[in-house]
This record gives C-alpha cells, sequence and structure tokens, in this order.
C-alpha cells in the first residue's frame, strides 16, 4: 500500500507541500518466475540465487514423525480412549448464565469477581470474570474455563501482589540489561522508535526516551510526541536480557496451567518436542507513552489486531505525565483543525466521485454509479456538491499521487530525511505554527469557510451539515465522557470484540476505511483485510457509529496497573494507553481454542505475499498432533495407575 509524505504541517491539519520526491520502493514483490517442479528422476532442484536459494541443491522432503502413518495411528488411539472413558465435547449454550457467578452474586451480594465492560441489549455477556489473584482458590479454574470456553475475555487483578517486589522503573530495566549487555560488549544507546502520529520509525537515544516515558514529550507544535518503543529488548531474547524479570513475569502469570511457557500441561505450545525449532511466544515488553485524552491523531494506540494464538497481558508500571491547561488549550485548537482537513477531503473525496459518477452516467446511464458508490461515504442518490474551501488551491488528483512511501512489512516506514520538515532525535524541525482551517485566523475571526455536501433538497443538506457539526461537539466533549472510564490506577484502554461480531465489523471498516489515516497521516487508500492490515483503531466516535449503524459494541474495559488480561484467539481488540505504560505479553495456545487457531492460519494463507500478517507464523497443527499425542500417553499411564490398584 503506498502512503504520501505531505510535510511536517500537513500531520496537524496544514496544506501539503507541493512538492514530493519520489523514492524508490523497496517493497513490491519480485515476480517469482521459478516453480517447484520434479525432474524425471524425481529431484527437486532448490530455487536460483535469486530468489534466495542455492540454484544447485536438491529439495530433500522428510516426515516430521519418527514413525511411519503415526498421524493414523494417533487419530485411532485417542478414538478409543474417548470412548472407553465416555469423553465428549462439552457446548456450552451461548444464552446460559455462568452457574460460578451466579453463586459469588448470591455469597456476596453483589458483583464482586466480575467488571461490566459491555451494555449490549439482550445480552448476557456484559459482564467479565475478573477475580482478584490473591482469591484464586482450588476450583477457580472451572470457573475461568467456563467463560474461557465461549470465548470471552478474563481479566485478573492484583497478580503483582504474589510476586518478589522486583520494580518495573523503566531505568531499573535499563540498568539491568546494561549490565547484561555490557558482559558480551554490544550495547546500544540507540533505540528504535514508532511515532504514532505519523507511524514512521525514528532512532532515539534510550535514555531520552525513557526521559520522555516519565516527563512527557511535545513535538515543536506543542502537540504531544507519542513514541512505542519497537522490540526492546526483542522478545526472543527477553529471558537471557533481563532474567530476574522474566522469573518475575512468570511468578506472576495466573492460571499457570494454560500460561507457563514450560510446564503449562494445559498449553498446547509446550508439547513440542525439544528438538524442534519453536515459534516465538514471548515474553515480549510494550512499552510507550501515552495521555489520558483522546487526541484522535497521533494516540498511543495498538491498533485493531486478531492474534493468531491466545494471550495474556500483564500491566506492570504506570507512569502519569500532567499536562498543563494551556498545553490543554494548544491541543483543543490543533483538533479544530485537524477536524476541518477531515472534513475538507471528505468533501474533495465526494466531489471525485460526483465527476466520476457523472461520466458514468453519460456513457451508460443512471445504474453505472451503483458499483462505484458500494463503499462511498455518501450515498449516492441525488447528490450534489456544495463549494468547498476556497482557499484550498491544492487538489490530490491521480496525477498528484506521486510514491513517496510504501508501507513495509510491518505496516511502518523509515522517515526520509530528504523531504522538508526533517526531525532529529524525534524532535519536529519545524516553525511553530498551526493553521486553523475551521476558519479562525489570525485575527481572531470566526468565519465559516467550509461548506459540507447536499444530499438531495434542502432540507435533507440541512441535516447532513448539523450530523457533521454534531460530530465536531462530540469529539470536543471526549474529556467528559473518558471521565466514565478514568481512575487513578488505569494505564490502558481496552476494546476487545466478540468472534461473532467480526463480519459486521469488517463490513463497518469497508464502508468507512476513508475516514481513517494511517502512515503520515494519509488517509487509508484501500484495505486488503480490515482486521489483520492493522490500519484501524476506532475512536469514540466510531464505536458510537458502529452501534448505531450495525449494533455491536466490543468489551471496553481500563486495564489497571497489576491487571493481566487474557485474550482469546480470533478476537480482534485494540489499546489505547491512558499513561505511559510498560506491559509484558506472552502467547499459549489453549486447547479450548485450537480449532480458531487452525482457523486463522488459513485465513491468514490467503493474504497477499508481503502482507505483514504472514509474519507472524504459528504451527499449531503440528503442535495438536503432540498435544494429543502427549494427552493419550498421559490417559494410559493414568489407567494403567488405577487398574494396578484395583488389582492390588
Amino acid at each position: 500500500m503506498e502512503y504520501l509524505d505531505r510535510g511536517l504541517k500537513y500531520l496537524h491539519g496544514g496544506e501539503p507541500i507541493t512538492s514530493l520526491r519520489k523514492l524508490k520502493s523497496t517493497l513490491k514483490p519480485e515476480k517469482l518466475v521459478f516453480e517447484w517442479k520434479a525432474e524425471e528422476n524425481g529431484s527437486i532442484p532448490c530455487p536460483p540465487k535469486r530468489l534466495n536459494g542455492c540454484g544447485c541443491g536438491l529439495l530433500e522432503l522428510r516426515c516430521l514423525f519418527k514413525e511411519k502413518n503415526w498421524v493414523e495411528k494417533l487419530v485411532k488411539e485417542a478414538e478409543e480412549l474417548a470412548e472407553v472413558h465416555n469423553l465428549m465435547i462439552v457446548n456450552l449454550n451461548p444464552g446460559e448464565q455462568c452457574p460460578f457467578c451466579r453463586e459469588i452474586n448470591e455469597t456476596d451480594g453483589g458483583n464482586e469477581g466480575v467488571r461490566k465492560a459491555a451494555s449490549r441489549d439482550h445480552s448476557n455477556d456484559n459482564y467479565l470474570y475478573s477475580p482478584k489473584a490473591s482469591k484464586i482458590q482450588d476450583g477457580y479454574l472451572k470457573h475461568f474455563q467456563w467463560h474461557w470456553g465461549r470465548g470471552d475475555p478474563v481479566i485478573v487483578s492484583d497478580v503483582l501482589e504474589g510476586t518478589t517486589g522486583l520494580s518495573w522503573e523503566p531505568m531499573v530495566m535499563w540498568r539491568a540489561f546494561r549490565q547484561i549487555k555490557n558482559t558480551n560488549h554490544d550495547l546500544r544507546l540507540e533505540v528504535n522508535a514508532l511515532d504514532c502520529l505519523d507511524w514512521c520509525e525514528l532512532d532515539v537515544n534510550i535514555h531520552q526516551f525513557f526521559k520522555g516515558y516519565l516527563e512527557g514529550r511535545f513535538d515543536s507544535s506543542s502537540w504531544p510526541q507519542i513514541l512505542k518503543l519497537k522490540d526492546w529488548p526483542p522478545s526472543t531474547l527477553f529471558e537471557k536480557c533481563l532474567p530476574r524479570h522474566n522469573f518475575e513475569f512468570i511468578t506472576a502469570l495466573p492460571f499457570k496451567e494454560y500460561t507457563h511457557p514450560c510446564n503449562g500441561f494445559l498449553n498446547v505450545s509446550v508439547k513440542l518436542p525439544k528438538d524442534t525449532k519453536k515459534p516465538d511466544m514471548g515474553p515480549k515488553t510494550y512499552i510507550a507513552y501515552g495521555v489520558a485524552q483522546e487526541l484522535g491523531r497521533g494516540d498511543s494506540v495498538t491498533k485493531l489486531h486478531c492474534d493468531m494464538s491466545d494471550a495474556v497481558n500483564i500491566l506492570v508500571h504506570t507512569a502519569e505525565v500532567i499536562i498543563t491547561p494551556q498545553q490543554l488549550a494548544k491541543i483543543e485548537e490543533m483538533k479544530k483543525a485537524h477536524r476541518a482537513q477531515d472534513h475538507r477531503e471528505l468533501c474533495r473525496l465526494v466531489k471525485d466521485d460526483h465527476k466520476f459518477a457523472n461520466e458514468i452516467v453519460d456513457k451508460k446511464g443512471s445504474a453505472g454509479t451503483t458499483q462505484k458508490f458500494a463503499n462511498s461515504p455518501v450515498p449516492p442518490e441525488s447528490f450534489e456538491l456544495k463549494e468547498l474551501d476556497t482557499e484550498s488551491k491544492h487538489d490530490f488528483s491521480s496525477e498528484d499521487k506521486v510514491i513517496n512511501h510504501v508501507a513495509g512489512e510491518n505496516g511502518i516506514c523509515k522517515r526520509n530525511k530528504g523531504v522538508e520538515g526533517k526531525r532529529k532525535r524525534g524532535k519536529l524541525a519545524t516553525k511553530n505554527s498551526v493553521i486553523d482551517l475551521m476558519g479562525e485566523d489570525s485575527n481572531g475571526s470566526n468565519e465559516e469557510k467550509h461548506k459540507c455536501i447536499s444530499i438531495g433538497d434542502e432540507d435533507e443538506s440541512k441535516s447532513v451539515y448539523v450530523d457533521v457539526i454534531e460530530d465536531y461537539s462530540e469529539l470536543a466533549k471526549e474529556d467528559i465522557v473518558f471521565k466514565e472510564v478514568e481512575c487513578e490506577d488505569g494505564g490502558a484502554l481496552w476494546d476487545i470484540f466478540r468472534r461473532q461480531d467480526v463480519p459486521k465489523l469488517q463490513e463497518y471498516l469497508k464502508k468507512h476505511f476513508q475516514e481513517f489515516r494511517h502512515i503520515h497521516c494519509s488517509p487509508l487508500q484501500g484495505v486488503v483485510h480490515p482486521i489483520h492490515d492493522q490500519t484501524f483503531y476506532l475512536t469514540l466516535k466510531h464505536k458510537k457509529k458502529l452501534k448505531e449503524e450495525y449494533g455491536i459494541e466490543p468489551w471496553t474495559f481500563v486495564q489497571k496497573l497489576g491487571d493481566a488480561v487474557f485474550i482469546p484467539a480470533g478476537c480482534p481488540h485494540q489499546v489505547r494507553n491512558l499513561k505511559s505504560c510498560i506491559k509484558v505479553a506472552l502467547d499459549f495456545v489453549s486447547p479450548e481454542n485450537v480449532g480458531e487457531c487452525i482457523r486463522l492460519t488459513e485465513e491468514f494463507r490467503e493474504l497477499p505475499p508481503n502482507h505483514r500478517a504472514n509474519e507472524d507464523k504459528l504451527e499449531v497443527k503440528k503442535m495438536s498432533l503432540y498435544g494429543i499425542s502427549q494427552a493419550v500417553q498421559d490417559l494410559k499411564k493414568l489407567t494403567g495407575v488405577v487398574q494396578m490398584k484395583k488389582i492390588e
């Protein structure tokens, strides 16, 4: 997907730069002219060097399993044991209320152990199971399994209370990391960070990054600069680089039957043989800045995505950055410019669609507009476009769309140092200026310069105009809405969607994708897969619109310090940091969700070869076979012990 770097002023509602330098794309996949074909003697030659092969070797096919027909024998043994022991699949009734939660409510006279996360009508899943770590006792595993088997997230609070108390302060982690690295003589003072405003990478001094984590960081326009540390320390080296913190994290994990990365007997991912190459399941750290206010642009977010496996995420540290009233006023002023830019570009887009529709009507008649406007933000029936911003002369027509950056494998890009608006160490090198495109000029006048889209007759056009202004007022009230979920020890706002709502969620994103921005704050130009692209974050406005149009809403809750969030495989989710946060996450594969993991694996295979989701490799089918093998062996041993006791 191609994105334009329109300059630094454009990021905050200004006009784009007029000349864009063309960069060579390094991410267009080379066409594969080589095909795997067997020779007459049955041998399969390796690809040539230009396709990353050796060009001279032969492909040797090996069976992963030592015995012939091992899978067939395993399935037969498993079916026989299931029949002998009368094992059966338990299907939970979606309308059934959790019997364990009902017992808790009757005993405690309240909702202790559950947390309200949604307000769906005629639904029994608005509350999530949320026990305290100190109260998890024998028998609680069945309670967890009841909710987990339905595909519900689970939140376990205060998991850090049972640990040794090792500090997760960022500078403590840095010193521990530096001490280990010094012994290997491989220490980097600069780290790779991601700027959440333009979604581009930059190198920043590690000490300066952590200083901004604790105190805040603002660009030259007084806009909060939100940075995310990218892969530090690398997840494959977390145990080696931070051994004490790794032990602390493992100690804090609840329901270790599922989550322990080595000894979890219900964790299918640990069933692989020791001599087998294992996928990277973590732990991995997520370190990022955050502010309580929803900025709308540049928020500290993990965009909407869906993991291939189950995951548990623990919030281990938070730091609140105080924003002064003067800074808040400046932010609100710039948000007006952002909203005006959104509105202006949407009108411009509809204007282009209108021209295209007229061309189709001239050639094919009115029926020709149907397909073009299938995903248009404005209905095609009887529309006309009133006057747009007369001062804005730049129109992003097809001839102006010069390729500047291409989204990389991670959906992000490197900054181009040759483009106007060069940054150094994360600081913006532009003048401190904000253009208020809503019409508030330097003289303080507030003249409305942007006309809105008119649909149908005059009354209808008035209603559309009111809708646009109401959207602005709704966004201006974000802080009031946010106070409902704000809490003193809260660190991150989570939205997790139900699996059954995914089709409607995808339909909504395909319909409204032009209202979202990604790299360089450029509007999205298209969608490959609404979830797996990881290019969407649904703000309060979009979540409200989603419920109005499709009747669905996510589970929404605040992750507090010490909360462990369990995310089932196949549940799309997004996260926004309310404070600077350090989270540590671990992937696992539960027996309940093996089928969902396999389904996702097949879904990822249908994506284009260079899609970012293809990086996520999980050999879940191989895990499942070894997991079944282990279960069969354990059941045989258990059966043998019982029979021996009966004989005695």
